[in-house]
């Protein structure tokens, strides 16, 4: 896919280089985070810079997903890493005792590490680390400029965890792993030149915790072509989707199954929960199975279908950061929306119009049965949150403002070192003077 590998046969391409570093293969993207990247990566391609996409991979991939390639870079390159999909697990007990959070110590490559070191040796004009992660990939000291891609405050989904974890023992680990991603994550970010976030609350906690000025951000973006509105159908359905081996979708399915999703069918008897996402755990389907009307999809091609037409989709999620690439993917479809505060923070939507704002059991059940059986409420809530994305939520725009700030972290690089030349050669002929 390499445009390198066929040098002889294009023109010589002019324009500055960006390197964007990936801890993920980012296809198929199943995650806010993936979906989020690969629209920014697609928005810039073919504009000011010529990119060139690391991460992990194989030929197999490349050869499976190529043309999705060919749409977000000029040019890949890969490392092979195994079993990538697990390693947001908390179960990689091996990476507990590592001076390291364990989603960090579990992207660390020796590979990857080699092959982002080739791509820095042709001297990008400014490197972007996707995910923090990311960082433990590239050397500590940079010789071109550098941005960091946040979708998320870590340290602060891991401090979610601590306050919402049932069991103390696992508290306990929640609240280590949380320290060593404050540690990590201030270290990452205070020694970078430019940091981008997706939300202003997100830009604000890392001015409040770690110090940092000039924080940047994109608006969260949905591809609007790809999920067509349509009206809720009145079947009775609820949806959630989201990466099943992810642990805060794993904390909020099981909070729904146990907590919430009863109270719906002592209300609503017909109702039906599909959860739609890769790699359910078995506890959860045996919870699942424990109740009238729930199924599992595990992975699907595409999440579209499963939105469309639905009466409700629910976020249940107690633990978090970033924004919600979900809730605009639902309210584009049309699916009228119930959510917790976190499940929608950062995206400016008004409880009672945009969604329904519910933070505890009965409020959410409350709000999921009212949805189920007013259909005048489902149609309003529906019209009004894709009116909402409709006028703030183009990808394309996200993506232009990524553009613009690495753009502005070049230039602003540049000129700090003209002057620290011109000082320098000031210096010296001052020295030099009788």
């Amino acid at each position: 896919m390499t445009p390198e590998r066929e040098a002889g046969a294009l023109p010589k391409d002019e324009r500055p280089r960006l390197l964007f570093v990936s801890p993920r293969f980012l296809f198929p993207a199943h995650s806010g985070g993936a979906i989020r990247t690969g629209q920014i990566l697609r928005g810039m391609k073919g504009g000011r810079f010529h990119i060139t996409l690391v991460s992990p991979g194989s030929v197999d991939l490349e050869r499976a997903h190529r043309d999705e390639l060919s749409g977000m870079a000029d040019a890949w390159e890969f490392w092979t890493a195994p079993n990538t999909e697990d390693r947001s697990r908390l179960s990689k007990a091996r990476h507990l005792l590592d001076r390291l959070p364990l989603t960090v110590a579990a992207d660390r490559s020796r590979a990857g590490s080699a092959v982002v070191r080739r791509a820095l040796a042709t001297r990008p004009s400014v490197v972007v680390i996707d995910f923090v992660h990311a960082a433990v990939l590239l050397p500590r000291k940079l010789e071109v400029p550098s941005v960091v891609f946040t979708h998320n405050c870590e340290a602060e989904i891991y401090e979610r965890h601590a306050t919402n974890e049932e069991k103390r023992w696992m508290r306990t680990i929640w609240r280590q792993q949380a320290r060593k991603m404050e540690r990590f994550e201030r270290d990452v970010l205070q020694r970078v030149d430019g940091v981008v976030a997706v939300a202003e609350r997100d830009a604000q906690r890392f001015a409040e915790v770690y110090g940092l000025r000039g924080v940047q951000t994109i608006p969260t973006g949905v591809e609007l072509e790809k999920f067509t509105w349509s009206a809720p159908r009145g079947q009775r359905r609820v949806v959630f989707a989201g990466s099943m081996d992810s642990a805060a979708n794993i904390d909020g399915v099981r909070w729904l199954l146990t907590a919430i999703w009863p109270s719906v069918i002592q209300r609503v008897d017909d109702a039906k929960l599909v959860i739609v996402g890769k790699r359910p755990p078995a506890e959860l389907q045996r919870l699942g199975d424990a109740v009238p009307g729930v199924d599992f999809t595990g992975r699907v091609p595409d999440v579209a279908p499963y939105l469309s037409g639905a009466d409700a989709f629910v976020i249940p999620l107690r633990v978090g950061g970033g924004t919600r690439m979900k809730a605009y993917e639902t309210m584009a479809a049309g699916a009228p929306l119930v959510s917790t505060a976190i499940g929608v923070e950062g995206l400016g939507l008004e409880d009672g119009r945009h969604y329904l704002r519910a933070d505890d059991p009965v409020t959410m059940a409350d709000a999921i049965s009212r949805l189920l059986t007013d259909d005048t409420l489902r149609q309003r809530v529906s019209v009004d949150a894709r009116a909402f994305v409709d006028g703030h939520a183009s990808h394309r725009a996200a993506a232009r403002r990524f553009e613009e700030i690495c753009i502005g972290v070049v230039r602003s690089v540049g000129d700090a070192a003209a002057a620290s030349q011109a000082d320098g050669a000031r210096g010296a002929i001052a020295r030099a003077m009788p």
